[in-house]
């Protein structure tokens, strides 16, 4: 395994190190591309993050506001941190990282894999993203299922909103502690990392299971798995190739370096 070591990642110049051979040879033969993304790439945008010194989870129990239990304890002090999760993504944007990976879809099939909450990947415009944790733009009913978006509840004026139909309450639409992933995106993601060439882990920590198993699916299938992140994690002894640097350097880096290889836009058929 090789490590492309940080620094001067997003300027040319003789400071910018060079890509890989290995991952240079992948981006010219690959077709489908596959990018496995956790809260470090989210974390650019000024997105808190759940671990690291500045985590939220550095403030809060996550029994007590992720967990179904805890939500049926003490729905109020769950929304009221809810509330304020889902404000603070109305003062964010997607960074050069996420739009990156957008521009990439003009070479390659692009399936984008996420364990972040925030749709900042859709508000990027990517086309294909599965989100295995949910998505804090949306809401259901725990009693009927019904979907409600954050308009439709009316938030700043009720404590615990309920549903519309059934009266029953209202949740945010993310995977808590201790329940399972949505069956069909994993299912869809886990099919990603099996057809793809490339398998791109970027921002994620990769400890965080089931999810954190796909680069060993993609590694399995033939893919070659390539780590994106700020410092060593534990994906970095099992990468076939570690960039270490801010997402939203090095994957404008690999834009230039596709365009300067200059494949072709994929056939999507």
């Amino acid at each position: 395994m090789n490590a492309a070591k940080p620094g001067g990642a997003g300027h040319s110049g003789p400071s910018t190190p060079p890509l890989p051979d290995t991952l240079t040879k992948a981006l010219r033969g690959a077709r489908r591309v596959a990018f496995f993304t956790g809260a470090g790439i989210s974390a650019e945008s000024g997105v808190p993050t759940f671990r690291g010194n500045e985590g939220i989870w550095k403030k809060f129990k996550p029994e007590e506001l992720a967990t179904f239990a805890g939500f049926r304890k003490n729905p109020e002090l769950v929304w009221e941190w809810y509330r304020m999760r889902k404000e603070v993504m109305t003062t964010v944007e997607p960074n050069a990282g996420h739009r990156a990976i957008v521009a990439l879809e003009r070479f390659y099939r692009v399936t984008v894999i996420t364990q972040n909450v925030n749709n900042l990947h859709a508000r990027a415009g990517s086309s294909v993203v599965h989100e295995l944790h949910g998505n804090i733009e949306r809401n259901y009913c725990t009693a009927c299922g019904k979907f409600f978006t954050d308009a439709e509840l009316r938030l700043a004026e009720v404590a615990v909103p309920r549903c519309a139909k059934c009266g029953g309450d209202v949740r945010p639409d993310v995977v808590w502690f201790g329940e399972f992933l949505p069956e069909q995106e994993w299912n869809a993601s886990a099919d990603a990392a099996r057809w793809c060439e490339l398998f791109f882990c970027v921002g994620t920590s990769g400890v965080v299971y089931p999810a954190a198993s796909l680069p060993s699916i993609a590694r399995k299938a033939g893919a070659m798995v390539v780590e994106i992140n700020v410092e060593p994690t534990d994906l970095t002894p099992s990468a076939d190739e570690s960039l270490f640097g801010p997402a939203g350097e090095v994957l404008p880096r690999i834009v230039r370096e596709v365009e300067s290889l200059a494949p072709g836009t994929i056939e999507l058929n």
